[in-house]
């Protein structure tokens, strides 16, 4: 195990500096530099001679580099050129709010679909199941901020829910009617993946013969279901999971932008039309973070609940 936590670990460590060093590559190759970029193609000389010279890119590229590594390593993540604020502390502002939306965006997606690929599967080739495979296609076939402006056409600003804005975490209630439609939103597509994963994985396990012999001994379809079903069918869902989680993180940044919600995603949308180039730069390494700990945790986990990847 402790053999497995390093390899784990020293993977982590590898993608994080591939991505963070194609980052900084990736925008000092910007035409005309970070600075004209932020500036503008009419920007005069001067100006991006002075702004060159405050974010330190007058400096030969590897001391950039060098530089750029140590904050990292010390969690810094630049002052933002809009404010002048630590990029860093505004991103931890507004990352809870993303997080509970993606979390809010799981539940739903993980709870309805599985539900609903267990009925299909059950009812394989019967109304529930023909219904239910319509209405993931159709699920499918909607992307998540398309799914949000109908959600707030047509039930939001009917029955007058809020459409914009947070609520603080303590308060329950009010921070159940905002969370509630962009969740809904980023679920209901979820909800469609994972029935038709859910529903192929149950449709193959319903015909092994371990279940036929069960139900050939007499064995309660409940029981059948529930300990020669679901529990071996439980397994390739935990990877399934934490894909869904990776994806929903990315839904955010659009439907932040549909609900006016402050988050990652509208920060990262608002910089980028604001050119504030360490601001965008510091929202990418956040998202690649935690996809990369996401990842991590998911085949950690994998790891000890399937003893097969541990004589691998």
């Amino acid at each position: 195990m402790a053999r497995y936590s390093l390899k784990l670990f020293g993977r982590l460590l590898l993608t994080l500096g591939v991505v963070s060093t194609a980052v900084f590559f990736l925008i000092r190759l910007t035409p005309g530099g970070p600075a004209v970029a932020v500036l503008g193609q009419d920007a005069s000389p001067d100006a991006v001679a002075r702004l060159n010279e405050k974010l330190g890119l007058t400096d030969p590229l590897l001391t950039q580099y060098w530089n750029f590594l140590t904050q990292l390593v010390r969690g810094s993540l630049g002052e933002s050129l809009t404010n002048g604020l630590p990029v860093s502390g505004t991103i931890l502002s507004v990352l809870p709010h993303t997080l509970e939306l993606a979390v809010a965006g799981l539940i739903i997606g993980k709870l309805g679909g599985i539900t609903l690929g267990i009925v299909e599967a059950v009812w394989k080739d019967r109304s529930p199941d023909i219904v239910g495979r319509v209405m993931s296609l159709v699920g499918l076939s909607f992307p998540s901020f398309f799914v949000a402006v109908l959600l707030v056409l047509f039930i939001a600003l009917p029955l007058g829910l809020p459409t914009n804005g947070v609520a603080p975490f303590t308060e329950i209630g009010s921070n159940l009617q905002r969370i509630l439609l962009p969740a809904l939103a980023m679920g209901i597509v979820s909800t469609a993946y994972t029935s038709r994963v859910t529903r192929s994985l149950m449709v193959e396990i319903i015909g092994e013969n371990h279940v036929r012999t069960a139900r050939a001994k007499g064995v309660r379809e409940g029981r059948v279901l529930v300990r020669h079903v679901l529990q071996p069918g439980s397994l390739p869902l935990v990877p399934i999971a934490g894909i869904s989680f990776i994806t929903l993180v990315g839904d955010a940044v659009l439907i932040e932008t549909v609900f006016a919600r402050p988050g990652l995603g509208s920060l990262m949308v608002n910089a980028m039309q604001a050119r504030d180039y360490t601001t965008v730069q510091g929202c990418i390494i956040v998202v690649t973070t935690v996809i990369v700990l996401v990842n991590a945790a998911v085949d950690a986990f994998y790891h000890v609940l399937d003893p097969r990847t541990k004589t691998a």
